[in-house]
């Protein structure tokens, strides 16, 4: 079919329809006259009446009844699949890729992963762990996860969960061989589980705080492991003392498996935030990912 006869056949449903060239024109978005000129060329052409004219009212001959029937859900087809089509460009689609330190995964994404992954069928999540300085744009990201503290001034930044305490935390066992240290200057006595930066490749220092004054502790001991977790599991094993959120050590803190030390030194920081490029043309996936995962005081903290 031509498109001018495409064009014909709609404006002839739609008038058969309507019964009125006025009311068939506005739905059309042409004018009155311009309709009734299609509807003249398609009946010359087709060398036959189509619509019954009368001063009141419009409506299809005997032909033009047998031409709504046979046409009439080829159109109905189209439009219900235009509707679909459109439906399926306005569902948020697509892949998103985060980078984001390890212990990010269980202190924000395990628990909302799940109710945004059903709403959100058509989209895929692939979660990076690097706990390094990680370039996004070089290493083409779509974002990262950082600490409020540290992310540059010329990235957009969300923030996805609450502030983040850290505690230094040791095994009964371990207090069994050494006496617990009483302040951090005492942790340089002490076999702690270091963790080395992917980035810098040196060791970190713990931080802390007395005061309102920030100090940093540069600990030594037998293991160094790349992420939270191990060092955690090290700590359990009574292999020596960790430094690590407090949320993810509560559990193993209540049942006694676990003893926080030097509480009282302990910083908290600014939560984990989403930090992108101040772009503006993000993907409907994208999107809908950093709303689903916005920080909102009241509902993340029930």
């Amino acid at each position: 079919m031509r498109r001018d006869e495409f064009t014909e056949m709609r404006a002839f449903l739609e008038v058969a329809r309507e019964r009125s060239f006025t009311r068939a024109a506005v739905k059309l978005g042409v004018t009155r006259s311009a309709l009734s000129h299609t509807i003249r060329t398609l009946e010359e052409r087709l060398g036959m009446r189509l619509l019954a004219r009368t001063t009141r009212d419009v409506a299809p001959t005997a032909v033009g009844q047998r031409l709504v029937q046979s046409i009439e859900h080829h159109f109905e087809g189209i439009s219900a699949e235009i509707a679909a089509l459109k439906a399926l460009s306005d569902k948020p689609s697509g892949h998103v890729r985060i980078v984001c330190p390890d212990d990010a995964i269980e202190l924000v994404f395990r628990d909302r992963l799940k109710p945004f992954l059903r709403e959100y069928g058509d989209i895929q999540v692939e979660l990076i762990v690097d706990n390094g300085f990680t370039n996004i744009v070089e290493r083409q990201f779509d974002a990262g996860v950082r600490l409020g503290e540290a992310i540059a001034r010329d990235m957009v930044a969300v923030r996805i969960g609450p502030d983040v305490s850290y505690s230094v935390i040791g095994s009964r066992e371990y207090f069994e061989r050494y006496p617990a240290p009483e302040s951090p200057k005492d942790l340089t006595e002490h076999n702690c589980v270091n963790l080395r930066l992917p980035t810098s490749g040196g060791l970190y220092a713990w931080e802390f705080q007395e005061d309102g004054r920030e100090f940093s502790v540069r600990v030594d001991g037998q293991l160094v492991y790349s992420n939270i977790s191990s060092a955690i599991d090290a700590a359990l094993d009574g292999m020596g003392l960790a430094y690590a959120p407090t949320d993810l050590v509560r559990r193993y803190v209540d049942d006694g498996h676990l003893r926080e030390v030097i509480k009282a030194w302990c910083p908290t920081f600014q939560g984990y935030h989403l930090y992108y490029p101040n772009r503006r043309n993000h993907s409907s996936a994208f999107s809908a990912f950093v709303d689903a995962f916005r920080f909102r005081a009241g509902r993340d903290q029930a």
